[in-house]
């Protein structure tokens, strides 16, 4: 099942942008893809969900579970047998096992079905889609026949005798995410190994 989108039409208008009824479809594509933007940025899903991950185990008594934070786990597997729930804790964002996640010569396989995630997604988050979605809808009006959706890097611009600079930055459309933003958003949410199923 895909992820909701971090941010709503509802949340563009409460901006004060003006989402006019021909558009609720194409705004919808620019917040699903600012979402995926700002969540493959972040490493995690930022809002909560249910995964379903595969792991390689350890020796080790602990495994970290990635996409924090961890909310509760509803199933674990080792090499296919399943777990109890009173064999494992989580504790912290890992999950504790007193044998250690292999008790063999070899790493095990680790299945786990966990919900993680915020259950509300927090505002600074929302308007960063809202805003990538904007640049979006405003690249799409300027153009009626969609040229204005190829992003242009102005540099700078003259108006007598005409003249145009554009960067060279590789900027392809409003969609980036500056790296910068990316590196701070890995920072804040912590991104780890990705999610192989959500459902």
């Amino acid at each position: 099942m895909a992820l909701q989108p971090l941010a709503t039409v509802a949340d563009l208008t409460a901006r004060g942008l003006t989402v006019n009824a021909s558009e609720t479809a194409i705004v919808g594509v620019y917040l699903d893809v600012a979402s995926a933007a700002v969540r493959a940025a972040a490493g995690v899903p930022i809002s909560e969900t249910t995964s379903t991950v595969t792991l390689e185990g350890e020796p080790s008594q602990w495994l970290s579970l990635p996409g924090p934070p961890i909310r509760s786990v509803q199933a674990v597997t080792v090499d296919g047998q399943a777990l109890a729930a009173a064999d494992y804790r989580l504790r912290s964002g890992r999950l504790w096992l007193a044998r250690g996640w292999s008790y063999r010569c070899e790493p095990s396989e680790i299945t786990v079905t966990y919900t993680h995630g915020l259950p509300a997604v927090p505002a600074d988050i929302v308007d960063l889609v809202c805003r990538i979605a904007a640049a979006a809808l405003v690249a799409y009006r300027s153009q009626p026949d969609g040229e204005g959706l190829a992003a242009r890097d102005v540099r700078s611009e003259r108006i007598g005798d005409y003249s145009v600079q554009y960067g060279d930055g590789g900027r392809i459309t409003e969609m980036e995410l500056p790296p910068y933003l990316r590196e701070q958003l890995r920072a804040r949410f912590g991104g780890g190994v990705a999610v192989v199923r959500s459902r």
